[in-house]
């Protein structure tokens, strides 16, 4: 078995054919990564009547907006008293009505646009595992209903009914999430905003950025755009632009593994929601419109190296569902997200003129899908201080950056250490 098969590689309709970049050209906006959050702000922009290039390093799909777990949630991880406390009150509130509206906006982009993605929307069920999760959940419930969001807490036994599951002591639904097929998703964005005047070209790494008087000029092996205004939108694939944006945050691999199509019978998720644990390492899991069972979480520090190194993947899916016995599954495969070390998302002034965002942590389809026409505005002269999400400048690094790998390996350790303290003190089934 190769030590990857990309469920959504195999199932994707197919994209657009896209050149690579050959000579020099022009554009009033210049964007670097043909990713969620780069493909909404060039359809914004093509809208908008502003002449915007893309540039991608390999093809569409190929990071982590084409490798995910396809699972559409609204809002950020923080209460809004946090963010308040972090951006103060105005900020901090315009930032988590923001991201209480993220699926909304990505589920209205897809319908506007008709993107072919096998989007259901059936919600997002988060579980836990620990009485202090269940605490959270009610607390979350609360937030949310405090801001008419029809959410509602989950027992044990409706929740067994609606995953198939025993695992878990209750939870929540939040009936604004929903799934998709991320490959499709990200290939049909890329189909929309080149209908609509973006010029996108795959295959053309972006190598150097310089300023050429009030432009700035990005160069690829074979040529390069000139333009006014720039968006890094590389997520955790930062290249060599900007070394101190790629210090800012820690590329994380996230896995996935998923089982050919199981028949009603197998008792695996009635619903058709999405679904995600409180555990401070996440496991996540749903079903496809196919019947196939989906299971992710979080990967080794350096890539996946064959079968062994979705372990933990297989472990989560024997315990989830021990009814399914010994089956295999059929795909393996992963990708690189970025996060950030208080878990919210990043909207940096690089340079006059140059933007970057990364950190969805988690969440990644409906805030890249939402923030697009936010960045439009903010390459088209808005006030960046009047945008939800607060500008920074200049990237923050974080301390000793080359030690990454340790990072990501001994912080997992300490958080598998304390959801397993957590669990072990959680009451009996």
């Amino acid at each position: 078995m190769p030590a990857q098969r990309c469920l959504w590689t195999e199932t994707a309709i197919a994209g657009p054919a896209l050149p690579s970049l050959a000579g020099p050209c022009e554009a009033e906006v210049a964007i670097v990564g043909a990713g969620f959050a780069g493909l909404s702000t060039a359809l914004a922009l093509a809208e908008r009547g502003v002449a915007v290039v893309v540039l991608e390093a390999g093809a569409i799909g190929e990071g982590a907006s084409g490798r995910n777990g396809g699972q559409v949630i609204a809002g950020l991880r923080h209460f809004p008293d946090e963010l308040v406390e972090a951006y103060g009150r105005e900020r901090g509130r315009r930032l988590y009505d923001f991201g209480a509206g993220t699926a909304d906006a990505a589920f209205a982009l897809i319908a506007r646009h008709d993107l072919r993605c096998d989007a259901t929307r059936e919600g997002w069920i988060n579980v836990t595992d620990t009485q202090a999760g269940l605490e959270l959940v009610a607390r979350r419930v609360d937030a949310w209903q405090a801001n008419g969001v029809a959410a509602r807490q989950l027992r044990r036994a409706e929740l067994r009914d609606l995953t198939g599951t025993d695992a878990y002591l209750g939870g929540w639904i939040d009936p604004r999430g929903g799934g998709v097929q991320p490959l499709s998703l990200v290939r049909e964005l890329a189909r929309a905003a080149q209908a609509a005047g973006s010029v996108i070209h795959v295959g053309s790494r972006a190598e150097a950025l310089t300023r050429r008087g009030r432009d700035w000029r990005i160069a690829t092996a074979r040529g390069h755009v000139t333009a006014r205004r720039v968006l890094i939108a590389t997520n955790a694939l930062a290249g060599p632009l900007s070394p101190p944006l790629a210090r800012s945050f820690l590329p994380v691999w996230s896995y996935q593994i998923a089982t050919d199509p199981l028949p009603a019978s197998a008792g695996v998720m009635s619903t058709g929601a999405v679904v995600s644990d409180s555990r401070r390492v996440l496991r996540y899991f749903r079903r496809d419109s196919a019947g196939r069972l989906i299971v992710g979480g979080k990967g080794t520090p350096t890539g996946p190296k064959g079968p062994g190194s979705f372990n933990l993947q297989k472990l989560t899916l024997a315990r989830l569902y021990p009814q399914l016995g010994e089956i295999k599954p059929t795909y393996y495969w992963g990708g690189q997200v970025s996060l950030t070390l208080d878990r919210l998302p990043r909207l940096f002034v690089l340079e006059d003129g140059v933007l970057a965002t990364l950190g969805c942590n988690g969440k990644g389809v409906a805030w890249n899908l939402a923030l697009g026409s936010v960045l439009a505005e903010a390459l088209t002269g808005a006030e960046l201080d009047t945008l939800p999400l607060p500008p920074a400048r200049p990237p923050s690094p974080i301390p000793f950056h080359g030690l990454k790998r340790v990072y990501a390996a001994a912080g997992s350790a300490w958080l598998r250490f304390r959801d397993t303290i957590e669990r072990q003190s959680a009451p009996s089934p």
